[in-house]
C-alpha cells in the first residue's frame, strides 16, 4: 500500500511539473503604449506641501515638506514650509529646529525673520515677536506682510 501511494504521488508530481509554466510562451515584446511618468519626488513633495498648506491641511503639508527636505537638505523653500507647518500645528520645538536649518541654508533673510516673528506671535512671546518683525520690516522692500503681522501683534 505504501509503495502504491508513493508511486501515485510521484506520478502526480511529474504531471504537475510538465503542465507548469513555460518561459518560452512569455511575451517579451516591449510596449510603448504606457509610458512611465517621470517623477521628481522632491518637486512633487514640495508642490504637495504647498497645496496642503494653502488648504490648511497642516499635518499633510508637514509630511510633504519633511519628505522634500529629507531628499534635498538644502531646499530653503521646503524648510520654510516645514517650519510654518510646525507653527500651525503648535509644534514650536520642531519649528525652532526647522528655522535653525533654514537659517543655515538660506541665511538671515527678511522673509525668514518675518516668519520667525509670526511664530513668536503664535506662542504669545510678544516682545520677541516685535523685535523680529521690526528687523524683518527694516530689510523688506515691500513690508505689507510684516505690517499685517505687526497689526496682529498690536491687536492682542
Amino acid at each position: 500500500m505504501r509503495h502504491s501511494n508513493f508511486t501515485a504521488m510521484a506520478a502526480m508530481a511529474a504531471v504537475l511539473m510538465m503542465s507548469g509554466c513555460s518561459t518560452s510562451t512569455v511575451d517579451t515584446t516591449k510596449t510603448t503604449a504606457i509610458q512611465q511618468a517621470a517623477k521628481d519626488t522632491e518637486t512633487s513633495d514640495l508642490a504637495q506641501g504647498k497645496a496642503q498648506f494653502r488648504d490648511a491641511n497642516y499635518g499633510l503639508a508637514e509630511k510633504h515638506f519633511r519628505k522634500a527636505v529629507e531628499l534635498k537638505a538644502d531646499n530653503a523653500e521646503a524648510w520654510m514650509g516645514l517650519a510654518a507647518s510646525y507653527d500651525e500645528l503648535g509644534r514650536f520645538d520642531f519649528a525652532d529646529r526647522a528655522y535653525g536649518q533654514l537659517l543655515k541654508v538660506a541665511g538671515r533673510k527678511p522673509q525668514i525673520v518675518n516668519n520667525m516673528g509670526y511664530s513668536q506671535l503664535l506662542r504669545g512671546n510678544r516682545k520677541k515677536a516685535k523685535a523680529l518683525l521690526l528687523e524683518a520690516k527694516a530689510g523688506m522692500a515691500d513690508p505689507t506682510v510684516v505690517n499685517a503681522n505687526l497689526a496682529l501683534l498690536n491687536k492682542g
